[in-house]
């Protein structure tokens, strides 16, 4: 098959997933096309719940593995669309439809990528394709699920719209919930352990604290309050007050050793962490698909945005069609070409690395 036929029946599938409802956990429906391109393409696969999963024909257990991952799961869709989310729309070049760019296209593209390696013989890599589910909620059954049922990962390329450039690192995610403790009373009357008082120092030392070890692909450690609850009536001064604190996490730091710090050293009466398994992820930049990817003409840099990437101990590139910033954004769109031009970088990305 010509990579102009890979892709347009690349195309024709994104269209069939857009139109068909996929939330996050209701993704039985686009697995079922995803299975219907595997027979049509007379490709063995798998099913484990929602999630679609293959290996080319030729795998031989003595090679490393090369995990093809993207995810057929959407958020729901915002109230400010203005053309229906699940239908698939073509105008001026561009597909509009929910999780057309996050991350239909890649999955396509992977999708397409894999089908063209499928019958290879005598790869360096064995290749390993997971259609995931539950990403965007990063629920049990997506991904993390899978690590165990498949073969062992020896390095990862996840797709997500990255303008096909190379995201050689991303930042883990922990969030905490915090509490300030005070002395409830009544707000007519004198108390000088007013826990929404006692909040300004707090917030002033989350705003104010520097992680030391900076990051050449993704800075510094973010951290931000997020969400503040405290009080139900005018009258009565509350006993404490809750916080939410998102702390992003670059590649010098364990998420364990981010929740170390601020158990020990932020002012609050408890600080505690939801999750600590959503880790930051890297690459070195001497990788044979770094190395061949920037003699490609793609840049190489970190980013900032969470994705599957998260569950994966293995080294892992973060590479797609598609723009981050129009993720989970009103009237989401990918433009035809960046489908055609994705399957054509990744097929010779791998061309350079494992054939």
């Amino acid at each position: 098959m010509t990579q102009k036929q890979l892709s347009n029946d690349a195309i024709a599938l994104l269209k069939r997933l857009i139109e068909t409802q996929s939330f996050s956990t209701e993704e039985d429906k686009t697995a079922r096309h995803i299975e219907a391109w595997f027979k049509s393409n007379n490709i063995d696969y798998k099913r484990t719940k929602n999630n679609v999963w293959a290996i080319n024909k030729y795998f031989d257990e003595s090679k490393p593995n090369m995990l093809l991952n993207s995810h057929h799961d959407t958020v729901k869709p915002n109230s400010a669309y203005t053309k229906d989310p699940l239908k698939a729309i073509v105008e001026d070049g561009k597909l509009y439809g929910l999780g057309s760019n996050d991350a239909g296209g890649c999955l396509v593209s992977l999708i397409a990528t894999f089908t063209h390696f499928y019958n290879y013989k005598d790869l360096k890599y064995n290749l390993i394709l997971v259609a995931s589910a539950e990403e965007e909620s990063s629920g049990p059954n997506g991904l993390n699920s899978m690590l165990k049922i498949i073969p062992k990962i020896d390095v990862a390329i996840v797709g997500e719209p990255t303008l096909m450039n190379l995201a050689v690192a991303e930042k883990g995610l922990v969030v905490f919930d915090a509490k300030i403790q005070g002395t409830a009373s009544h707000a007519a009357h004198p108390n000088d352990d007013n826990p929404i008082y006692k909040m300004i120092e707090t917030l002033q030392w989350f705003k104010n604290v520097k992680f030391e070890k900076g990051s050449e692909t993704l800075g510094d450690v973010k951290l931000t309050v997020t969400q503040i609850n405290a009080g139900k009536q005018h009258n009565v001064v509350p006993a404490e007050v809750e916080l939410v604190i998102d702390v992003r996490v670059n590649d010098k730091y364990t998420n364990a050793e981010i929740a170390e710090f601020l158990e020990k050293n932020a002012p609050c009466a408890s600080i505690k962490p939801r999750s600590l398994h959503l880790n930051s992820s890297s690459i070195p930049m001497d990788h044979p698909l770094v190395k061949a990817g920037i003699a490609m003409g793609r840049k190489p840099y970190g980013s900032p945005t969470l994705s599957d990437q998260a569950w994966l101990s293995c080294k892992s590139l973060k590479l797609g069609p598609g723009d981050s910033t129009r993720s989970h954004s009103a009237d989401e769109y990918i433009h035809l070409y960046e489908i055609e031009e994705g399957i054509k970088i990744y097929i010779e990305l791998l061309n350079r690395v494992i054939v």
